[in-house]
């Protein structure tokens, strides 16, 4: 750490301040498909404001009724967080703004070629003047002003520099570099905010887009170089490709500069699963930081090394960000990694048994699939009942329906030696039978079934079915059961008796 603090004091340009601005609610809503009402919006301008954000963008109040409204609320919250509306270089979007009650106003006009010839139909000069009155209007109102000059990276080199030099003579408070379709890289964002730096004593800020991968990487060598704020989105999201990341930009800034923004890590994992599930704009699961697999192990290799020190194979810890650790077991775990998931249920395989356990777990991983929690404990605990006998079995089943009579399922079972029956009706013949199950197991466990998978195995009418699901208990245990049958009825009551069976031995011989 000591050295890094040396590199950023003689080679880097780093402000003392650093101004998070985060634009979810604004740019993020921009994504193609997303839509967020005024309730969600107010969920995740809290869940921000909690993590510590310098500043939220709610939205373009001009745009709709409902943006003022959803703007007002969110102010009206009294949150620590800055409220930002976005507005275009027009008196009437500015007035938008001041009629959702906020005191920050984030302008914006294009000022490429492309711009100006063919979405705004102005000249240098007009642009330049529409640019100055909002400010000015702006100010005169007693808002906060950032001024952006949409498409900056490709407008000609002085006539940016011109109509940044007029807004801060009309007052801006902050200048702000879009790099609106992420054409720049380390090298050119570098050269590009130290010019600015050398030239402005107005604060800096950046609104890099993502279309080349190169959103992050650029943001933070705008800030090495001496760029007061950044502009971020939860999961990137935004449009097109998106725009710079939060947690990459804040984890890199903590984990490579040593930098403390003063925002609370841990709410990380939580916020980007808020605003994924809201804007159902799901995460891959390589995504740094927040994705599942971020903090994910499978290698032997891998796994050897973490489960002796995790900082062998992982850069920052998972509870940094309010995130897991997890250990998937496939064909490329070793031996200890499997011990140690058993370990942490508290279950004691023999040599012989583990042995099954762990040649089954590598069968499976080379016919490409990953084996969860759940299963692993299912694969032990058949290893470990094996002998023993099974606490209930299926003695009986009849089943009628149709003539507009409820489907109506009568099973007997044998539950430790005793036999007991009972009839119970359901949706269908399969909720018919697990109703009735449910009923007879009733005094020995409470049962819920979580997940419930169905599968032809082969073709034709006569084709096996092959049911599995997961079975859990009111102490939170849980346990797979499988089954294959020709008849899909039966094939699903042995699958959760299967499960049910196990369910039993957990809690009468604490396997767990």
């Amino acid at each position: 750490m000591q050295e890094i603090e040396t590199f950023k004091k003689e080679y880097l340009k780093i402000s003392d301040k650093i101004y998070i601005f985060d634009t979810t609610l604004r740019d993020g809503e921009q994504t193609p498909g997303v839509a967020l009402t005024i309730d969600e919006k107010i969920q995740i301008a809290t869940k921000l404001n909690n993590f510590g954000v310098d500043k939220i963008e709610v939205g373009f109040p001009a745009s709709s009724k409902g943006e003022i409204e959803s703007a007002k609320k969110i102010k009206s919250l009294g949150l620590d967080s800055t409220i930002v509306g976005l507005a275009r270089t027009l008196k009437g979007d500015i007035d938008a703004i001041l009629d959702a009650d906020l005191d920050y106003v984030h302008t914006f006009i294009g000022t490429s070629q492309l711009h100006r010839d063919y979405k705004l139909k102005m000249d240098k000069q007009t642009v330049i003047q529409t640019a100055v009155g909002a400010v000015e209007y702006a100010k005169d109102h007693g808002l906060t002003v950032e001024f952006s000059a949409e498409d900056a990276t490709r407008t000609e080199g002085d006539f940016l520099f011109e109509i940044y030099d007029e807004a801060v003579s009309a007052g801006a408070d902050f200048l702000d570099i879009p790099d609106t379709l992420g054409i720049l890289t380390p090298s050119l964002t570098k050269f590009l905010i130290t010019d600015f730096k050398n030239h402005f004593k107005t604060p800096i800020s950046v609104h890099f887009h993502n279309d080349f991968g190169l959103a992050t990487a650029n943001t933070l060598i705008a800030i090495e170089n001496g760029a007061n704020q950044a502009h971020v989105t939860v999961n990137g999201i935004g449009e097109r490709t998106g725009n710079c990341s939060l947690e990459e930009l804040v984890l890199s800034l903590k984990a490579a500069y040593n930098i403390d923004l003063g925002v609370d890590t841990t709410r990380l994992y939580s916020l980007s699963k808020l605003v994924g599930r809201l804007t159902g704009v799901k995460m891959p699961v390589n995504k740094p930081i927040v994705g599942d697999n971020a903090f994910a192990h499978e290698s032997g290799i891998h796994v050897q090394g973490i489960l002796n020190n995790s900082s062998t194979y992982e850069p920052i810890s998972p509870e940094m960000v309010g995130h897991s650790r997890r250990i998937i077991l496939g064909k490329h775990t070793g031996a200890n990694a499997i011990k140690s998931k058993l370990k942490e249920y508290h279950i004691d395989l023999n040599d012989e048994q583990f042995n099954k356990v762990f040649s089954e777990i590598k069968s499976l991983g080379d016919s490409g699939k990953s084996i969860n929690d759940d299963e692993l404990v299912s694969l032990a605990i058949n290893e470990l009942v094996s002998a023993r006998e099974t606490p209930i079995v299926l003695k009986g089943l009849g089943l009628s329906s149709g003539n507009g009579v409820s489907p109506t399922a009568t099973v007997r079972l044998e539950i430790y030696g005793v036999e007991k029956e009972t009839a119970s009706i359901g949706v269908g013949p399969i909720d018919a039978a697990l109703n009735a199950i449910r009923d007879l197991i009733k005094g020995e466990i409470d049962v819920n079934l979580e997940e419930y998978n169905l599968e032809a195995v082969t073709g034709g009418t006569d084709a096996l079915a092959e049911v599995f699901v997961i079975s859990s208990d009111s102490q939170g245990n849980k346990s797979t059961g499988r089954s294959t049958n020709q008849d899909v009825v039966m094939a699903s009551i042995l699958a959760v008796l299967d499960s049910i069976n196990k369910l039993l031995l957990i809690k009468n011989s604490n396997l767990i």
